[in-house]
């Protein structure tokens, strides 16, 4: 016997629309995997493996790569409405100032040379990471920080936005009047960014 039209064929038939069967037991509702923390069914660790994965096919000369000594270079190379990855080349002294990602996750890896992070964390202020060849990271909502090349040989990183940046604010860092060592960041601007536009 064929399975009732409102059913999907191909797939089990539930107890209760088989002939002879009583009505079926409910199931356990199963728990989501991870919370769900913004509009993308993309998670850190998705966007951290993402970022891996395309930078070995970098690494393995499937991408072109151009640096520019005037500005940053970008290109996008993935975009499904979901997630935008971008591969971004940095020469010496090229930064990404402080600025955070509106409602999208975001990570990188960094393909070759080394790349200096400083992340808001607080009132204390920044603080500062060298993200070496191979290594990387996660941004989670709400996440300020700037990115550059301090080195002398140029870098090159894989960048992945979940969803698609929309928006991005830029922040100074100045400190609490009346305190001792305590920071807080005031944004300086907000700047819209269209589709196929945005690297952070």
């Amino acid at each position: 016997m064929s399975a009732p039209a409102s059913v999907p064929t191909g797939l089990p038939v539930p107890r209760s629309t088989r002939p002879g069967h009583g009505p079926a037991r409910p199931r356990p509702r199963v728990p989501h995997a991870r919370p769900v923390t913004a509009p993308t069914p993309y998670g850190l660790e998705d966007l951290q493996e993402l970022t891996r994965e395309i930078a070995a096919e970098v690494r393995a000369g499937q991408h072109e790569v151009v640096v520019d000594p005037d500005r940053r270079w970008y290109r996008l190379l993935r975009s499904d409405g979901f997630v935008d990855v971008w591969l971004i080349s940095w020469a010496t002294e090229q930064i990404a100032e402080l600025h955070d990602h509106a409602g999208s996750l975001g990570a990188l890896t960094v393909v070759s040379g080394s790349l200096t992070e400083r992340r808001w964390s607080g009132p204390s202020g920044l603080r500062t990471r060298t993200l070496r060849h191979g290594r990387g990271a996660g941004f989670p909502l709400g996440h300020v920080h700037d990115v550059a090349n301090t080195a002398e040989a140029p870098a090159v990183s894989v960048h992945a936005y979940s969803p698609p940046l929309s928006a991005m604010s830029y922040y100074d860092v100045e400190e609490v009047a009346g305190t001792t060592g305590h920071h807080r960041l005031r944004r300086t601007r907000t700047e819209l960014v269209e589709p196929g536009q945005g690297v952070g």
